[in-house]
Parts: structure tokens; sequence; C-alpha cells
């Protein structure tokens, strides 16, 4: 990539990571925006109207740069699960996903506020989880991994260890699907391949 900077309107340094791993050059400037759901909201209309809002927020401090804002929800039967709350949220979320089939959407936006561009989509994955026994939970709840993680789990840790299947972007299920960030970026001219 190009030495233009781009600012992550995101504190997570799974985002970050993926980023930096490319060579883009980042400033770090999490958004405080309200992420509650709208009555009525789709889970794929939440993570886009986040990520468009987390964008927009972070840029009214950087506007003469792209900015990039993410969100990452998890779906299963309908039921968006985010962070949980405690232990005891973490066991239910994992025991909904335990044997089962669910959604991870990512959402990303770009936007340059001197120009007013902006540019959002969401990416979908589709994780299948092994059936988990009472003693695989209880060790993975003691690890401390599940209690930041939008479905109490994280792909690229010790939450790997329950994964069967991934149909989609694997970087998607990390927090920020990589390939059509790039695209992105390649297509609004934030950044450009080298």
């Amino acid at each position: 990539m190009n030495n233009k900077k781009l600012v992550l309107a995101s504190a997570s340094p799974r985002r970050q990571e993926l980023l930096e791993m490319l060579g883009i050059d980042l400033i770090i400037e999490p958004s405080g925006i309200d992420e509650s759901c709208r009555p009525g909201e789709s889970a794929r209309d939440h993570a886009l109207r986040l990520s468009l809002e987390k964008a927009r927020d972070v840029s009214v401090k950087h506007p003469g740069l792209w900015v990039l804002g993410a969100d990452t929800i998890v779906v299963v039967d309908g039921e968006v699960l985010g962070k949980p709350a405690d232990k005891e949220d973490a066991r239910e979320m994992l025991l909904k996903l335990s044997g089962r089939e669910h959604v991870v959407i990512t959402a990303f936006a770009l936007v340059f506020r001197q120009t007013a561009a902006e540019y959002s989509q969401a990416v979908e994955s589709r994780v299948t989880f092994n059936p988990l026994e009472e003693d695989e939970l209880q060790w993975y709840l003691g690890t401390g991994e599940p209690y930041d993680k939008a479905g109490a789990y994280a792909v690229q840790g010790k939450g790997a260890a329950f994964i069967k299947e991934i149909c989609g972007s694997h970087t998607n299920v990390i927090g920020l699907p990589l390939s059509e960030v790039v695209e992105a970026l390649r297509k609004t001219g934030a950044m450009k391949l080298c």
C-alpha cells in the first residue's frame, strides 16, 4: 500500500493488526457512538448503520483523511449476539452456537469528509461450530477470551478449536473482510497498491 494514512474508527486490536499486516499506516481513533439496535432494524442494516456512523463521527476530527469504520455482529436464528455482559451470558451464547451454523456480518464504511465521499458494504460469512461439551465450555470461559467478542468467541484465538467450517471470508469473522476493504480502498482512491 502507499504511504497515505488511514484513520481507523475502532479500538479493535484485530482490525488494527489486519490493516497493519498490509502495510497501511494507521491513526487509531475509536468512535464513541451509541451502538444500540433500533426497533425493526435488520442485523445487516444495523451493522451498516453503525459502521457508517462510526466513520462519520471520527471524520469530524480528520476531515482531510479517509476514515474506516466497521462493526461485526453474530446472528443465530435471527438473534443478534453482541459482546457478552458476563460469564453466564457468554455461556448462553456459546450454547446457542454449539453444533450449529451462524452468520457473522461485518459492515465497513469509508468516509472522506472533505469531499463528502462515502462508501459502505456488508460482508457475510457462515460459521459452523462443533457440538460443545460442558468441560470445553468451562475451559473456554476460564480463558477470559470470550468476554469482549461478539458471539463470545474469537476465531483467531482459542475459539478456533470449536469451529468446524467457515464459508466465506475468514478475516470477516475476525472483524474485517480484507479483500473487500482493499477493493474499496482502491475504488474510492483512498489507497492504491504499490
